[in-house]
């Protein structure tokens, strides 16, 4: 039985303490990616809509900004014990709107709380500096402050985190919030707002504007809103950028990824698969750190015997079966173009190992794709070069690990890789030389914690500031500097 219990209620915006209908009047279904039923109706919002959110973020931050910052850090406290005593309930919503298994949407829950514990050490994130006699009787204070409103605009794949990434931090530092959720996942963002709103949050200070491109757009142009936070897609992720960077916004736009993991001959063949395995398999590979091509050092015939072996043995279905870890994917216009790339795969001459459409015959209802594997990939074929965002794996075959990271280097994308060694030198040549920002020994999903960025390169990610870590807190702040003289 579903969570929600009305099918076809229409979820509403949350605008300055208040749930409130969309002034827009176009809905669209959110489905169970792994049965395909209706669990709710998300509003397309209106311009107006977002303007009125705007300006209840814009009134409350004349006060939230004055707000101590212990006060400030009291309220995350509270939200971390709301969210920890939550977090079941929460992991359910996750696997039911975004379709992922349990375990993961566990992880996720529990990633999102991390972040909550980083903001809530905003009294000492949030101090600045000082430095006495910078000449004769003159010394030099920085302070941080908040910028105002900040709009956030998250996806589908990571419900709970992405938003968890924006808003409790930017808070944190004074700034007021209005987020955009994924029209595809959006009941989630409601759940952390009503949380977020009993651990003792003013009106104002978060808001929720459900719906798409007209609420991006409302956001990346609004005069009032001065700093833009986004997750998504390249080709949105470049747009945004541009557009609200354009508008004399701060931007940080993170992107899409073709994450490279390098098995040399020496690797521990059972333990890189299982980590290939999980990372390109889990949360049916729709996220930005998923190992979407692996480049096999040398002979590799053990290595890819080994690797269909266990990718015919997952079990694929709804992430609430707790043997599952391949699910659906999020719709099926999203399937239909991972079948393109399939197919583009055999036109340009891949072999194609293990055929996950097969599965699709198998599974009657929701969005199923089976672990698609193609073997003998050259760097310049599509399937090499593009996000697919799915449980598709690229085999490409290097000499020598020169070769493979010469491979990372020509990638557009630069947000993670990996390489599974023992050999100490191949880690530190991996280390110095792979071209990406996010960098694993032995480990298939090198994704930092909230304490540390996100360090996505190249056209992974679009800023200067990337989100958590001290990158956080210098994207939602901006310093003042006060010189003072003593002599008088």
């Amino acid at each position: 039985m579903a969570l929600i219990k009305e099918e076809t209620a229409v979820l509403k915006n949350y605008i300055n303490g208040e749930w409130v209908d969309a002034k827009g009047t176009d809905t669209m279904d959110v489905p169970n990616p792994a049965t395909g039923e209706t669990i709710v109706k998300v509003p397309i919002s209106s311009i107006e809509d977002v303007n009125l959110a705007v300006k209840a973020a814009n009134e409350a931050f004349k006060t939230w900004k004055k707000t101590p910052v212990p006060k400030r850090a009291r309220i995350l406290y509270k939200y971390h014990y709301l969210l920890t005593e939550n977090h079941e309930k929460l992991a359910k919503l996750i696997v039911e709107e975004n379709g992922k298994a349990y375990k993961e949407a566990y992880g996720e829950v529990q990633r999102g709380i991390e972040c909550v514990e980083f903001a809530a050490g905003a009294p000492t994130l949030m101090m600045g500096e000082t430095l006495s006699n910078i000449a004769e009787d003159i010394d030099s204070q920085m302070f941080r402050y908040p910028h105002g409103v900040v709009g956030g605009i998250t996806p589908f794949n990571f419900p709970m985190m992405v938003p968890l990434w924006m808003f409790p931090l930017a808070i944190a530092c004074g700034n007021t919030f209005v987020l955009k959720p994924s029209e595809r996942t959006p009941i989630l963002s409601n759940e952390l707002v009503k949380l977020f709103t009993e651990a003792g949050a003013p009106k104002g200070v978060l808001n929720v504007v459900h719906g798409a491109h007209d609420v991006v757009n409302g956001l990346l142009d609004h005069e009032d809103v001065k700093a833009i936070s986004f997750v998504g897609s390249q080709p949105v992720a470049k747009y945004v950028y541009e557009r609200a960077a354009g508008k004399g916004k701060r931007v940080q736009a993170l992107s899409g990824a073709k994450n490279h993991h390098i098995v040399m001959p020496d690797a521990d063949l059972d333990k890189a698969i299982a980590n290939i395995i999980s990372s390109t398999f889990g949360s049916a590979g729709q996220r930005c750190m998923a190992c979407s091509a692996v480049v096999v050092v040398g002979d590799g015939k053990a290595f890819v015997s080994k690797l269909k072996e266990k990718a015919d043995e997952l079990i694929i279905g709804s992430g609430m079966n707790e043997e599952v870890l391949l699910t659906p994917v999020i719709r099926d216009s999203h399937r239909q173009k991972v079948l393109s790339y399939i197919d583009a795969g055999i036109e340009e001459g891949a072999t194609l190992l293990r055929d996950g459409r097969k599965e699709m015959d198998e599974i009657e209802k929701g969005t199923f794709l089976g672990p698609t594997i193609f073997d003998h990939v050259k760097p310049d074929m599509t399937i090499a070069k593009d996000e697919i965002f799915a449980p598709v794996l690229s085999l490409l075959r290097a000499e020598d690990l020169d070769e493979g990271l010469d491979y990372i280097r020509k990638s557009r994308y630069g947000n993670g890789a990996t390489i599974y060694t023992k050999d100490a030198r191949a880690v530190r040549q991996f280390r110095e030389e792979a071209d990406a920002g996010m960098l694993g020994i032995n480990i298939g999903v090198p994704a930092t914690m909230a304490f540390f960025p996100f360090s996505g390169w190249k056209d992974s990610f679009y800023g200067d500031l990337h989100v958590n870590g001290k990158d956080g807190v210098n994207f939602y702040t901006r310093k003042k500097m006060i010189t003072s003289r003593f002599d008088y």
